[in-house]
């Protein structure tokens, strides 16, 4: 049966746009792309420098740009096109894909250029997050929005299963292969994106002259919603202190003793617990109780990762982080849905670009952390105590945050 016949089903709601369709194929495609980049470069870069602080300034070269631009990036979302704000993004891309294409076809052993092209598309990137979050709710009706988070998710969880995967296995044919098949899957996400008929600028979005408070009203939109800003903040240090993504090459090559086929199961593994709760979620969606299964999502998330540090052997550091990943798709649906879901469409971009540093920002800061950690402690160490870390502040933002504890339904009060 086509996706458009079971469109009926309530699991397949969002489906029924073709401007949906054609988003989140963009989505699952260029993550795929993203995922076969990330294992390609984390892979190149531990081989050539031996050093996990190496791998952890990848993360940092996309965190800059990502929190520098930030306000200006979700002023942009709110006042331009939004399609062709991610169209050019995705373009940009895939030309810094070709730049780390020739460094790794020319054996290269400075690591700064892979450095010098991941900060460019790190800067597509921080300008692309606020776009397509703010362009998702104008694809659907609203009942069938929490539906399309939930798929829009998933697709995200599905390329983290393909991309390390097929990554890590082209990988074995030399470094250039997995660049070039890159490439060719961010120039397919290009042309998805601009097929799509709508998702223009919101009609109450102001084109006057840009001001400090035009710029920072998304910082001021979420600071006033303490749901909002617990449920974000919540995100913001679990992914800090818990991920242990950036280390995960180290962590195949010096304690499990395995090769790049080995990095990308372990890199495929969350996005396996993550894709499997979100069908579940698409099929039997969270109707209560939503802020006390977030925290309690973000508490599996760090126990998880702790057993994650601790283990020796590849299938139970597998399934460790395939349970992270199902928690953390628990935690993604209820925060993305409520901060959309209650946010007028004017404002989108700008929260949305508040929430891409707090989550995506912190997902690359939290690398850089992870890398230098590591450098001091030891690999494993730094990930057991990132995931006690995180363990010890969900317990702490459900007393700080009373509002985001009793939070019962995802949409409204």
């Amino acid at each position: 049966m086509s996706i458009t016949g079971a469109a009926g089903a309530e699991g397949y709601a969002a489906f029924r746009s073709r401007d949906f369709r054609l988003h989140c194929a963009a989505r699952l495609i260029m993550g795929v792309a993203l995922s076969m980049q990330a294992t390609a470069i984390g892979w190149y870069v531990y081989s050539v420098t031996e050093s996990p602080l190496a791998l952890g300034l990848t993360g940092l070269a996309t965190f800059l740009p990502a929190v520098f631009l930030a306000l200006f990036t979700g002023h942009v979302a709110d006042t331009q096109n939004r399609r062709v704000i991610v169209t050019i993004c995705f373009a940009v891309f895939a030309l810094a894909s070709l730049g780390l294409l020739f460094a790794a076809a020319s054996r290269t052993e400075d690591v700064r250029w892979i450095y010098l092209f991941t900060f460019i598309a790190g800067m597509a990137r921080a300008f692309a997050n606020p776009a397509a979050q703010a362009l998702t709710p104008n694809l659907v009706p609203k009942e069938h929005f929490a539906n399309a988070v939930t798929w829009y998710s998933s697709a995200w969880s599905a390329a983290r299963i393909l991309g390390p995967a097929i990554g890590g296995l082209l990988y074995i044919a030399g470094p250039a292969v997995p660049f070039a098949v890159v490439f060719a899957g961010f120039a397919i996400a290009t042309i998805l994106v601009w097929l799509i008929s709508t998702g223009g600028a919101p009609a109450k979005a102001g084109r006057g002259p840009v001001t400090w408070a035009t710029l920072s009203a998304g910082l001021h939109f979420i600071a006033s919603r303490k749901v909002l800003l617990g449920g974000i903040s919540l995100d913001l240090v679990a992914v800090l202190f818990g991920g242990a993504m950036a280390l995960l090459p180290a962590v195949a090559k010096d304690i499990l003793h395995t090769g790049p086929w080995g990095l990308g199961l372990l890199r495929a593994a969350p996005a396996i617990g993550a894709i499997s709760m979100g069908a579940a979620l698409a099929h039997w969606p969270i109707r209560g109780g939503a802020g006390k299964k977030m925290l309690a999502a973000v508490g599996v998330y760090g126990l998880a990762t702790v057993l994650f540090g601790v283990s020796q052997n590849l299938l139970l550091s597998m399934l460790m982080l395939a349970v992270a990943g199902a928690a953390d798709q628990i935690s993604v649906v209820v925060r993305h849905t409520m901060v959309q879901a209650e946010t007028p469409d004017e404002m989108r971009g700008r929260v949305a670009a508040v929430n891409s540093i707090f989550i995506s920002g912190s997902s690359d800061l939290g690398e850089f952390e992870s890398g230098a950690t590591a450098e001091w402690w030891g690999t494993a160490p730094a990930i057991i105590a990132g995931g006690a870390a995180t363990i010890a502040f969900a317990a702490l933002w459900a007393a700080i945050f009373p509002d985001l504890r009793n939070r019962d339904k995802l949409v409204g009060k």
